[in-house]
């Protein structure tokens, strides 16, 4: 069994099966892999369109920046007992801060957040990683679940960038395995309302390799990735956990080795998925 067959299978769709480490050493590794990519970017460089087009290189930086200051502002809060959630509101002013950031500074303001944001979660002790809750728009949360969200961006995004730069980057082992353990929680929430409404109900088969395992995406009023097998399902969708994880994101492409057969075709599954 190969390190991503081992790491994917080790795992369950519930995040809650692990505590903080794994989450944290994942966020290190993929902060690490993104300082790696873009360090030596020029400024010309670094405008180059990502992954998703719309945001250059930089813009993804100043993303994932101002949302690992967002994310020292609830583990503070956290620490502090304060239940009270950043608002849009808060939020916004933020943002044009670091909208207002040439290309090259949004790259330092990035390394600066997330490393201050990292060395918060470091600094955390046995107890505050088991018992610590953090003020989120999903309410509050454990600190093991807010590393989850937080993976969640840090990894796809990065694969954002580092695509752009080489088209045979992937999203390594480990934080597929991760990223997969909450995919029901991701996919519920990023689907399309309007193309489920079209596509339900229907049941699909997912069958996974590297490693070989099969799950249900149930599409009903809601749509549930479901850790057990389909029973007379309407289609199936096959390939690499790792393509098929960036389906769900809303990252697939037309070389990635992912096939569907049966009622529902690789395009109605794009747009069920949409991305972030």
């Amino acid at each position: 069994m190969t390190e991503q067959q081992s790491a994917i299978a080790s795992t369950a769709i519930a995040s809650t099966t692990v505590g903080l480490e794994p989450w944290l050493d994942a966020l290190h590794t993929a902060s690490k892999r993104l300082r790696s990519a873009t360090d030596a970017l020029s400024d010309e460089e670094l405008r180059r369109p990502s992954f998703t087009g719309e945001w250059s290189i930089a813009q993804v930086l100043s993303h994932l920046g101002s949302a690992a200051q967002i994310g020292t502002t609830v583990l503070e809060r956290g620490l502090a007992g304060d239940r009270t959630a950043p608002t849009r509101e808060d939020m916004l002013p933020l943002w044009q801060h670091w909208d207002a950031l040439d290309a090259p500074a949004q790259r330092a303001a990035w390394q600066e957040a997330d490393a201050r944001h990292l060395d918060l979660l470091d600094a955390l002790d046995a107890d505050r990683r088991r018992t610590l809750h953090v003020p989120s728009f999903a309410g509050w949360i454990s600190v093991t679940a807010y590393a989850g969200y937080r993976l969640s961006e840090q990894s796809v995004h990065s694969w954002d960038v580092e695509v752009a730069l080489d088209p045979a980057a992937t999203i390594p082992p480990r934080e597929t395995a991760l990223l997969w353990e909450r995919l029901d929680l991701v996919a519920t929430r990023f689907r399309d309302a309007g193309t489920l409404a079209r596509l339900r109900p229907r049941r699909l088969s997912l069958e996974l390799t590297g490693p070989s395992r099969t799950l249900l995406l149930d599409l009903d009023r809601e749509l549930h990735v479901r850790a057990r097998e389909a029973v007379r399902p309407e289609g199936t969708l096959t390939g690499p956990a790792e393509s098929v994880l960036r389906l769900f994101y809303g990252r697939n492409r037309p070389q990635d080795p992912v096939t569907a057969t049966g009622s529902i075709t690789l395009d109605d599954l794009r747009a069920l998925f949409p991305g972030y």
